[in-house]
């Protein structure tokens, strides 16, 4: 079977960057034949892609608007043809824009993969309107959690076919055993609003005065980075909190903490959690709307109510003070995280890229 993966772009170290990318690894190593297009110029892709993998950039020439839509929805129909495609899987239902117009009277079939919250919009109008045209037009929708699946299903005109698949996570069950307290409570993602870690640097003030000797390390870069640098000056955290900026080794910061803590406003899925259970680090969470509750069903790790900062505070003391009780977490949170690996997410892929025939 030949199938075209579109993403917007393949240059950045995003998480739908990273899931795409495994997903297109993973379906080529099954036997698929796999053409993977960016709408954006492909400078240096950041994850990497097998080498049998046909990698194309869509937008090539001017990036003004006028001509970037109909020209992206030319060289998606074009590519269509020319690879006589079975099935284009649209990476984030913003891309349905490109992809819907481009596959009109083509016996392709079309599978909408959103990875980000149902009731979140990230800033573009457009994305209501893509999704209400995915759940009508495409053949398949995926969501990442049934949580998301439900506001699809009561919030659309939809097809049957709308399914959840949880993300890949992207590292191996580790098999270490931590054998020190390293002190170290880990944050991962980008430095924005949606994540939430004003929200983790206000409750690390109450953690800082209780607990002594902890260091909070935040993995990752954004726009808010001169925001939180100045509440650290501020508030004297210096000595216990580090911004450690973007990296592509993030496996070794899950290999030093002892913690791991997600405090985002919202999430599509928190692929960082499934990434902390493999390293089989305690979580304390928010319970946001959609991700944490079902990846961290059965682990006995922490969901604080959203945006609580003192439960927040008052769990990261209280986990932090007993050894004993993260020792037991860490076990479950491994096999948890079985349920993640990608040879177990790709057969649900296969199996719905299958039902088409």
């Amino acid at each position: 079977m030949k199938v075209l993966i579109v993403m917007a772009s393949l240059n950045k170290a995003g998480g739908t960057e990273r899931v795409g990318s495994i997903l297109a690894n993973s379906l080529s190593e099954a036997g698929y034949k796999i053409t993977l297009a960016s709408i954006s110029r492909i400078d240096n892709p950041f994850y990497t892609i097998n080498k049998e993998i046909e990698l194309l950039s869509l937008l090539s020439f001017p990036n003004s608007r006028l001509c970037r839509i109909p020209n992206t929805i030319y060289k998606i129909r074009k590519l269509l043809k020319e690879k006589n495609v079975d099935t284009l899987i649209a990476v984030d239902a913003l891309c349905v824009q490109f992809t819907l117009p481009a596959i009109l009277g083509l016996t392709v079939n079309h599978v909408c993969w959103e990875n980000f919250n149902f009731n979140s919009y990230l800033g573009s109008k457009k994305r209501h309107k893509t999704r209400q045209l995915a759940a009508r037009y495409c053949d398949a929708v995926v969501t990442l959690t049934e949580k998301d699946k439900s506001y699809w299903l009561q919030g659309t005109q939809h097809k049957e076919q709308i399914t959840a698949i949880a993300n890949f996570c992207p590292f191996p069950v580790q098999e270490y055993i931590k054998e020190e307290n390293t002190k170290i409570v880990l944050a991962v993602g980008r430095l924005s609003h949606i994540k939430g870690f004003d929200m983790l640097l206000e409750a690390w003030l109450q953690v800082n005065v209780s607990v002594q000797g902890w260091t909070l390390k935040i993995v990752g870069e954004g726009e808010d980075r001169v925001k939180l640098t100045n509440f650290i000056k501020e508030n004297k955290l210096d000595d216990s909190v580090e911004l450690v900026g973007s990296t592509n080794d993030v496996g070794k910061y899950y290999e030093q903490a002892e913690i791991f803590c997600l405090t985002s406003r919202f999430e599509g899925f928190g692929m960082v959690l499934t990434e902390a259970l493999a390293f089989g680090l305690p979580i304390i969470s928010f319970d946001c709307e959609s991700g944490p509750a079902e990846v961290l069903k059965g682990t006995n790790s922490i969901l604080v109510p959203p945006n609580d900062i003192s439960q927040l505070s008052a769990s990261l003391i209280e986990l932090m003070s007993n050894d004993e009780h993260r020792k037991t977490i860490s076990l479950k949170n491994k096999k948890k995280a079985e349920e993640y690996q990608p040879e177990k997410i790709i057969n649900q892929w296969v199996d719905l890229l299958e039902s088409f025939n």
